[in-house]
Parts: C-alpha cells; structure tokens; sequence
C-alpha cells in the first residue's frame, strides 16, 4: 500500500521570507541579550562617571585664622596673582594647601575686601593699565590637579570667587586619581567659578640637558639624546616646543574650551636656566608671544607684578602661596606686593620695615644709610618697595645728604629702579654724576663739578622722557630717554652710601620726600 503524498498549502517560500524569518530571530535573540546584558552596561557606565568624576567634599567651616589681623590697604590698586597648585587634606609636599588652609585665606581676603578675576577681567586690566574699581587678586593654580574639582571647587562656590586652572592637557585623565579628567573639567566650566589656560601639553617635566645626566625643563633647554650621544639641534628643539604648544592649544579645541590667552611656564621656571645658544631663548618667547597675550612666573630678574612694567615685558610675576602660608600671613604678603603712587607715603625713610637690602647680610637695616653705615664691608644700599612701586612713571625725589668728605664717600639715588632703564644720581663732595643704563648699551655718564661741601640737598624730577638732577637749587643735568621706552622706563627708587676709607665716617641720608 503506498504512502498518500503529502498534500502542501500555500507557495513555498521566498528568499525575502527567508531573510525575513532570519532577521526577525536575529532581534530576537539581541533583544534577549540586551536584557541580559542591560543591569552590566548600567553598572560599567556608572563605574566609569565614578572613575571620571570625583565626589567632592564639602567646603569647611573658616577657623579662627580666618579673621585677617593685618592691615589692608583701602585704595584700588593693581591685582595681585596669587599661584597655587595642588589643594588636598594630607600631602608631604608644600606647594599642597588643605581644604582647610585655602578656606581660611579665601575668608581673609573676602573679609579684607578683595575680589577675585577671571583670566578675561585680568588680561582687560593688563591692556588698559585700568586697575579694577576694588582691591582684587587673580587666583591660579597650576597644572590641574584632581584637589581642585574635590576640594578646590567647593570653597570657591562657598566664597563665591572665581580662579583659572592652567592645564597640562597631556596629563588630563592621566595617573588618576591626581589630575583632572575631562568630564570633571567639564563640570568646573559649567559652573562659571573656573575658566582655563595653558601650562605646555607634555612639557611639564624635567630631562638630561647634557651627558653628564643633568637636568633641567625641557621647555627651556634642549634635551640630550642618549642613543646618537649629543644634544638636540637648535632646530629639532625648536619644532619640539612648537609642537608642544600647538598640541595643548588642540587639544583645547577638542574639549570645546576657549582658545587660553594666557601660559604658565613648567616649574615656573622662565629661561633663567638654559643651555641654548645665546639669543636662542628670544626664539620660545617668541612662539608664546604669537600664541598668548602674557606668560606668568612666580620667579623673575627684575620685580614685574602685575601692571604696566609687566604688560610691556610681555611677564607677570605672581606671589607663591604655600601649604605653610597663613591666611595672616597671606594678607602680610600681598601688602608687599600692593601698589602705590608716589605721593602715598611721601617720607619713605619713616618706615623702615618698607626698606629691602638685596645686597646686606642679615640683620642689616635702614640705619645703615641714615646713620652710621654698615657692620662691615665699604657699601650698602637699599630698595624701597620694589614690588608696590614697579609703575612709578612721574615724581620728584628730594633728599638731603650730610657728612661728605673728600672723594672716599658719597651716596646714590636711583630712580626707575628695576626697569630696563635705570638712573643712578651719584653725589659726593665735590661733584654729582648721572649714570643711564639701556639694555644692551653702554651707559649713558655725565658729571659735574660742585662746590664743595658736607651737604648737599638733591632734587630729581623724573618723566617717562627725562630725568633732571638738580643739586643746593641748580639745574646740573638733564638725561632725555627715548620715546620708545615707555613702561619700561617704569620703576621706584633706591639708595646707597659708600665709604672706602675706615677712618672716615659715614655719609648719611638725613631726609628723603617722594611727590608725584
């Protein structure tokens, strides 16, 4: 008996149906293994914001120290930088401050009045010259570190201040948890406390400058090359930096940041050090002049604090906060670093804790130039305020000199001091001598001869084109400056005695008057 065939319903299938039925399986079984698979990619995304955003702590409550002790000036002046780095509870290193110790300084200066800068308002100030209606000061804190989003962050909300973090954009969201990483940067932003600017790419670090092993900053030396046995070329040093600046300024770009228009030199180190040829640093800071408005270091060889001087020389100079600053002795710092006019104090010799003396062993104090000279040695000098008075432009000096003798003593006034072109008035017995200093110049020296005498009184006129000496009420010289020199003829005052016999006593300054 046969089988009966088997009777078939419908068309066969097609191959659309086919691929049909396949693709439907096909969801399927993804739709199975994304319910599956849903609670672990929710919990590797949340691992992850936790590993990319750090919790932040809590602002603390301001201790005792929080209450300033030092007298703060009340007039506007220019702001001062303030230079920070790491901000966190426990550390061995003392360029960290704790949560604690910055919200005692940030409750000092908003109970002495200060208000704080973005990068924008402070870089306004150095084109203009225009000190802000307040006291101010611009907060920065270099190479941005994780401490600023936990701890930092939080006291600034807290004070309602604001401060720029200047990034090392290499090491973002590199070694963590020390540095920031994007998404926290992201937040900093958001919240309009913080704004952000350049500290290199990957040039934050220290290298062999030579075969002996030494090291030094890479952005200021070339480096040595251990596997041909020679330094770096000129050129290969400059496509080196070049590329490292371009390299931060891209990746600031691709993080959706403003262009930085301000740089912070590595280990704020300038090119006092450096093993480039003579003249071969003018090539770095000319690759940071054509990319940013102004660089900063906390170590400089001459005063430039923010200002005019400083705007000229294309440098600001910031005072270094440390993990062992107090917040009184934060505000003691910053009154050294206040500016004036020269109409302010107009007897200087009256305050003798205003006096420095770069070249005095310690100890050595102003009456080394109003009395009876130095504990040891044949000169001594002394600078007033060289911080508060680097924009002196126009002001009269009139001092009054005793107990000349000969040609074995005299004394000196400088005017401009610390500018790149310094007066020095020298007077003695018998006659008085102007000395101009250019860069790279010969000095500029006139003398004239005096009558005669124990005592002189000496008047200087000083203007950004001039410097007049007047000796016992007669014009004696005139030195004219070039018109280019502008704030860089800027600059305060200085004094020195000389005595180059034992048997001779001192001259001394009996009077000294500033006046704009």
């Amino acid at each position: 008996m046969r089988t009966p065939p088997t009777v078939r319903t419908g068309k066969p299938p097609t191959a659309r149906g086919r691929l049909r039925r396949g693709l439907v399986r096909v969801a399927l079984h993804g739709l199975a293994l994304t319910v599956v698979a849903a609670p672990f990619a929710v919990a590797w995304q949340y691992d992850a914001h936790r590993r990319a955003v750090s919790d932040q702590a809590p602002a603390p409550d301001s201790g005792s120290d929080a209450r300033p002790r030092t007298a703060v000036p009340r007039h506007a002046a220019a702001p001062v930088v303030l230079a920070y780095h790491d901000v966190a509870p426990r550390s061995g290193s003392r360029y960290t401050v704790t949560p604690r110790r910055l919200d005692a300084q940030l409750s000092a200066l908003h109970a002495a009045g200060y208000h704080t800068l973005t990068s924008g308002e402070f870089l306004r100030f150095l084109a203009t010259g225009r000190p802000p209606a307040r006291r101010s000061v611009y907060l920065t804190f270099d190479d941005g570190t994780r401490g600023l989003w936990a701890y930092a962050d939080p006291i600034l909300a807290k004070h309602r201040m604001k401060a720029a973090a200047y990034l090392i954009t290499g090491s973002v969201a590199t070694h963590r948890p020390y540095y920031l990483s994007w998404p926290e940067i992201d937040r900093m932003a958001a919240s309009g406390r913080w704004d952000f600017q350049a500290h290199t790419h990957l040039s934050h670090r220290r290298a062999p400058v030579d075969a002996s092993g030494r090291t030094g900053s890479v952005l200021a030396n070339r480096v040595w090359l251990p596997g041909a046995g020679r330094l770096e070329t000129e050129a290969e040093y400059r496509r080196r930096v070049r590329e490292d600046l371009d390299s931060s300024l891209r990746a600031f770009r691709a993080h959706g940041l403003p262009a930085p228009r301000l740089f912070a030199y590595p280990f704020s180190e300038a090119v006092h050090r450096t093993n480039l040829p003579r003249g071969g640093s003018a090539h770095l800071q000319r690759l940071l002049r054509t990319r940013f408005a102004a660089t900063l270091t906390n170590t400089t060889s001459r005063p430039l604090p923010a200002g005019p001087r400083a705007a000229a020389a294309g440098q600001v100079q910031r005072l270094e906060v440390f993990g062992t600053t107090t917040a009184d002795g934060l505000l003691r710092r910053l009154r050294t670093w206040t500016s004036s006019a020269p109409g302010d104090v107009p007897d200087p010799l009256d305050h003798p804790g205003r006096w420095r003396f770069p070249d005095g062993p310690p100890g050595t104090g102003l009456a080394a130039l109003t009395g009876d000279g130095p504990r040891r040695g044949t000169y001594a000098s002394a600078e007033y305020r060289p911080l508060g008075t680097a924009d002196w432009t126009t002001y009269r000096v009139r001092a009054t000199v005793h107990r000349l003798r000969g040609t074995d003593t005299s004394v000196s006034v400088t005017v401009r001091h610390g500018s790149l072109h310094p007066c020095t008035v020298t007077l003695g017995a018998n006659a008085v001598r102007l000395t101009e200093r250019t860069p790279g110049g010969h000095p500029r020296v006139t003398t004239r001869r005096l009558e005669p005498s124990s005592v002189h009184r000496l008047v200087l006129h000083v203007t950004p084109r001039a410097v007049r000496a007047e000796v016992d009420g007669t014009p004696r010289i005139t030195h004219r400056t070039a018109p280019v020199a502008g704030a860089h003829a800027a600059g305060g005052i200085a004094l020195a005695v000389r005595n180059d016999s034992p048997r001779t006593t001192w001259p001394r300054f009996t009077s000294l008057h500033v006046s704009g």
